[in-house]
């Protein structure tokens, strides 16, 4: 298991679960009233990260891409939902006890998240027990003096989502307008000719009148209307990248220390 200071650089990173599945991202750690190491870690899920999930550090340990735990990624999606409210009562813990298979007293795994045995088909943590009478002593006086807190703050973390803008239609309609072209056009028209008759030729008939007509004839444009096509027009859709910036307000834990001179110090 990693030790409380690599657990807590870990904090904003991604969370993989036992089969190297990729779950979430580290939102804050809990640690033990009595030792005051972090046996918990809340796992933000989801598309946006919005829900949390309680994931117990026993086999956790922490690499260069996040923080490795012993669970598979469907327990820890199914965890009971307790709120985030910076400390887990004893009903709370339980009842995460029980989902995960755990005993309270919580017995060491490997770091794959697998009951560890020894050669003699033994759990480590069976031993553990059996040697914690005797170490209890040597660790409640390593620890006696000593009290720590893990102090977490809120990180904003963007994500984007589609959303309907607007919608643009193609709309077809009729106007009409004037329009001119030339056409050529041709008609008939009457001109006299006279031209000498020769003397002989022709001999004069009688005298009386006489009537002839001639048949003039003109072009007249005629108007015909036919539909073609002329264009085709469409609409196509294009993604344009841009940069917004967007602002929240978090909030952050900060740690005063005193001591009964007087003195105090902030982390």
């Amino acid at each position: 298991m990693s030790t409380a200071q690599e657990l807590e650089q870990a904090i904003g990173k991604d969370v993989y679960d036992v089969e190297g599945h990729k779950v979430g991202t580290v939102a804050n750690l809990y640690a033990s009233d009595l030792s005051g190491m972090p046996e918990w870690v809340t796992v933000r899920t989801g598309l946006f990260g919005t829900k949390e999930s309680f994931v117990p550090l026993t086999g956790a340990h922490t690499e260069q891409d996040g923080l490795h735990v012993g669970a598979p990624k469907d327990l820890i999606k199914d965890a009971p939902r307790i709120d985030d409210q910076g400390h887990l009562s004893e009903a709370e813990a339980a009842e995460l006890y029980r989902h995960y298979s755990l005993p309270a007293a919580m017995p060491g795994r490997d770091q794959t998240g697998r009951n560890a045995q020894n050669a003699d088909g033994r759990m480590a943590g069976q031993d553990a027990a059996m040697q914690g009478k005797g170490m209890r002593g040597e660790v409640d006086q390593d620890l006696a003096g000593q009290e720590s807190m893990v102090r977490s703050e809120e990180r904003l973390r963007a994500g984007t989502e589609t959303v309907e803008t607007g919608r643009v239609r193609l709309r077809k309609h009729v106007v009409t307008e004037e329009q001119q072209i030339t056409v050529p056009v041709s008609h008939e028209e009457v001109h006299v000719t006279r031209e000498p008759v020769a003397e002989g030729t022709d001999r004069g008939g009688k005298i009386a009148e006489e009537d002839r007509e001639v048949v003039l004839h003109e072009e007249r444009p005629v108007v015909a209307k036919e539909t073609v096509a002329v264009e085709r027009v469409g609409l196509e859709t294009e993604k344009v990248r841009e940069e917004q910036q967007i602002s929240d307000t978090v909030r952050k834990e900060q740690i005063d220390v005193e001591d009964e001179s007087g003195g105090k110090h902030r982390k």
